[in-house]
This record gives structure tokens, C-alpha cells and sequence, in this order.
């Protein structure tokens, strides 16, 4: 059902008490809410989201190409899977017993300043379980870890650079190599380990980069010469965004995606394009042949949440920009036959804040064909997206 047929039926209330108490009262039935994004800038609302829902989709981007991430990819030709891995530990339910031993394991990281065979023999403690990290958790999840950390371990060479390593990320990659280089039966292992609240899913198991080419002329490689978190911010509007695969020619490909991201897709009860960097989090979702066309196939509200503050990769870009990028991005599997109103219901702005370029933002965005609703969404004392205002404006729209 599409927020245009949602409002033929009922005046829709932002938040609505009905649904807001109901989903409250029982999360576990609560609605299939995807998010295409894993980074930071939502953290803290999928922390809150599960009070409201178990049962939310994040699909993250596997193209971080800097930190500890590039170090991994590049050793063993995979996927980044941080974003994963953090997604996964803000989901889980660390009341149970056993979960908050795991979760510490999977978000530590080694020193940054130790030296290489300081960092071996803290590894070796660990694949011994005489860790502190490590002896704490309990059977069977220990044994579970011992054993991908032994693969891990077995699996580099001494010229392996452990600085700053995220325990988490190294389990996982024990895991993805264990079978046969996919990535969804670890995740699936872990799920249930730390009893994750939700569904997170790489978005394609492909070892791929991003390129941007900026108005300046300059061609980027790396999402983390994009974010302006490792290297300085842009200074040139971005103009085009690709995934290329080093390894032939940094030409421009879009991978299919797999049925499981189709299907997850299509069953979503709302989408989600959420706060976070514009380009390197939220439009890499979109570039993978076939998320277009599974959007448009889902017949639930599909929502934007433009940022309320200063996004580094959005340099140049009105609120109305932004939307028309999206919308290209969200149409180029069948720009032809993809109507707006198939991959976008609506965009929800919060009145208080100002938004790059937009003096008129109901009226510039109509002219899209892309409706506005104003609805509190942000604290007051800073703008930052307020993570209660947010979930309990999704759900009202379902």
C-alpha cells in the first residue's frame, strides 16, 4: 500500500498512538522496516527501533575502503563488512545472558600503537581463550569464537598489519572464508548467537570500490576519499557515482543483486532512505542492478529522510538535488517505465530546520512529483535527528 492509498483510507496522525502503543506492546510482531544504510548517522535509531520492531531489514554497503576494512580487503580480495558487523552488535540483545561478553569481543579493538609482535601475541591469547575478552564468554558461543579465531589466525601471514583490527570484523572474515567465501552463513550464526534484533545483510558479496567524478573533473576511487572522514572534505560537487572493480580496469559495473536482497525488498512493510552520507551510504545502496526495480515492485510507502545537518558528500546540493539524484538512482533500472510515485512517496522534513537550498521545500519538491510532510523530527537544542521522533513517524505511515 503506497502513502497515496494510505491516505485515501485514513487521515494519517504523526505519531499515531495506535500504532506507536501497538508496536510497542509487541515488537517481536512488529513491522519489516528496511533501511538502505549502515552507517554511523543511524546507529542510535536502530538502537531505539527495537523497542518498536524485531523484525527490521538494514541493508549496508560493503565498500568502505579505508581504517582496518582496506587492510582486510585487500589481504583477502572480500567485501568491507564494519558497517555489518557494528549493525549487527547495535542490534543485539545484550539482556540475555552470554550476549554482552560477545558484543564486548566483537567491538574491541587491538592498539593502534602496539607493536607487530605485540599484536600477534594479544591474537594468540585470544585464539588460546586465555583473553580476558575471550575467557569470559561462556559455552557454546566461545567455542563457536575459538574456533573462527583459530582460522583467522591460520589464515595470515606474519606481515599481516593488526593495528586497530576490530575483533568482530576478523571473526567474521574466519567466517566468510570457512564458506567458501560467502558472507550470509556467519551472519546468520552470529545472529542467533547474540540474538540480533533484525535482519542485516551485505547488499552484494562482490569486493567492489566506488568512483566519483566531481564537477572539477577529478575521479575518486575509495569511499573513503568520498566521506571526508580519512582525507579532506570534497571541494568540487559530486556528478556522477559508480561501482568499479580494480581488478578490471576500474570500469563502471553494477552487480545484480541476489534473490534474498530482491525478496527482502519486496516484503518490506516500509523503505527507508535514511539520514547518513548521501553518496558513499545511501545512493551505493542504490546502485546494484535490481534494487530499483524491487522497490518499485513493493507496494509499501517508501520514505526520505534528507540529513539535518551539513553532509560533506552533498557539497553543491539543494534539498531538491538531492531528491532529483535519488530519483535517478532509483529509476536507472527502467527510467522509461519506473514512475516516481513507484520508488518514492514521500520526503519528511522537520519545520524547524533549514535545509540546504530550499526556501520553498513543499513547492520545489512538488515539482518532482515528490509530496512533503512536516513533521517534528529532530531535538531542538542541537538538529540532530531525534531517534524516538523518527521511529514513531515511520510506523505511523505504515
Amino acid at each position: 500500500m503506497t502513502t497515496s492509498s494510505v491516505r485515501a483510507i485514513r487521515k494519517i496522525r504523526i505519531p499515531d498512538p495506535v500504532r506507536v502503543t501497538n508496536a510497542l506492546r509487541s515488537p517481536d510482531q512488529g513491522p519489516r522496516i528496511l533501511f538502505f544504510s549502515g552507517g554511523t548517522a543511524l546507529r542510535d535509531t536502530s538502537q531505539r527501533l527495537v523497542d518498536y520492531t524485531h523484525n527490521s531489514v538494514h541493508l549496508v554497503t560493503p565498500f568502505d575502503s579505508g581504517g582496518s576494512s582496506a587492510v582486510l580487503r585487500r589481504y583477502f580480495d572480500m567485501p568491507a563488512i564494519g558497517d555489518l558487523r557494528s549493525r549487527l552488535m547495535v542490534l543485539a540483545d545484550r539482556t540475555l545472558n552470554g550476549v554482552t561478553e560477545v558484543y564486548d569481543l566483537f567491538t574491541y579493538r587491538l592498539p593502534k600503537t602496539a607493536s607487530p609482535e605485540e599484536l600477534r601475541a594479544e591474537l594468540g591469547a585470544m585464539v588460546r581463550g586465555s583473553h580476558p575478552l575471550v575467557a569470559r564468554i561462556s559455552d557454546p558461543m566461545r567455542k563457536t569464537v575459538l574456533h573462527h579465531l583459530d582460522i583467522f589466525e591460520d589464515s595470515i601471514d606474519l606481515d599481516f598489519n593488526l593495528r586497530g583490527a576490530s575483533i568482530g570484523n576478523l571473526i567474521l572474515t574466519a567466517g566468510y572464508l570457512e564458506h567458501s567465501r560467502h558472507i550470509d552463513p556467519i551472519v546468520s550464526i552470529y545472529s542467533q548467537l547474540v540474538k540480533v534484533r533484525g535482519e542485516v545483510r551485505l547488499l552484494t558479496n562482490s569486493n567492489l570500490q566506488l568512483r566519483a567524478v566531481l564537477a572539477n573533473g577529478a575521479h575518486l576511487i575509495g569511499q573513503h576519499l568520498i566521506t571526508g572522514k580519512e582525507t579532506p572534505s570534497l571541494d568540487s560537487t559530486v556528478t556522477e557515482l559508480c561501482l568499479v572493480d580494480p581488478a578490471k580496469g576500474n570500469v563502471p559495473f553494477r552487480p545484480p543483486i541476489g534473490n534474498k536482497i530482491r525478496d527482502a525488498i519486496r516484503n518490506a512493510d516500509l523503505i527507508c532512505y535514511p539520514v547518513g552520507s548521501f553518496y558513499s551510504s545511501l545512493i551505493a545502496n542504490l546502485l546494484p542492478a535490481g534494487v530499483g526495480q524491487a522497490i518499485s515492485q513493493s507496494p509499501c510507502p517508501k520514505v526520505f529522510i534528507p540529513n539535518t545537518f551539513a553532509d560533506p558528500e552533498s557539497l553543491g546540493l539543494s534539498l531538491a538535488d538531492q531528491t532529483r539524484i535519488l530519483l535517478r538512482h532509483l529509476r536507472a533500472d527502467a527510467p522509461g517505465t519506473i514512475a516516481t510515485r513507484d520508488v518514492l512517496d514521500v520526503v519528511l522534513l522537520d519545520p524547524t530546520i533549514s535545509y540546504p537550498g530550499a526556501e520553498n521545500p513543499e513547492q520545489e519538491l512538488a515539482a518532482l512529483g515528490v509530496p512533503v510532510m512536516l513533521t517534528p523530527l529532530a531535538v531542538k537544542r542541537t538538529g540532530a535527528i531525534d531517534p524516538r521522533l523518527l521511529c514513531e513517524a515511520l510506523l505511523s505511515l505504515i
